[in-house]
């Protein structure tokens, strides 16, 4: 079993930056398709940022291109979420998925094998 733990979450105003960590333990791969999504009240949850497995290719929605990047650390099995020039329908809970050894940028929910709990983002406006 995978276990995902998203931290870096919080109360900032609109403009600000916020950086999301998601901590990988338990059952190790040998490589992982790394991707956010995130749920806004009373909406269905979407995807936001997609990484692959080798941490080269990556994919946003349109609404936070330019804005977000996603990225890992290898070495410490963690994912990030770096979040710029935030704004407040970027209010959400922000949760990690993980994709075990799969090749490509997986930007669906049903293509991710792991989740975690969820990290709270309000931005005030």
């Amino acid at each position: 079993q995978v276990q995902l733990v998203e931290s870096g979450g919080g109360l900032v105003q609109a403009g600000a930056s916020l950086r999301l960590a998601c901590a990988i333990s338990g059952r190790t791969f040998r490589s992982y398709a790394m991707g956010w999504f995130r749920q806004a009240p009373g909406k269905e949850r979407e995807f936001v940022a997609a990484l692959s497995w080798s941490a080269v290719n990556t994919a946003y929605a349109d609404s936070v291109k330019g804005r977000f990047t996603i990225s890992s650390d290898n070495a410490k099995n963690r994912v990030y979420l770096q979040m710029t020039s935030l704004k407040s329908e970027d209010t959400a809970v922000y949760y990690c998925a993980a994709a075990p050894e799969r090749i490509g940028l997986m930007t669906h929910e049903y293509e991710y094998d792991y989740w975690g709990q969820g990290t709270q983002v309000t931005v005030s406006s």
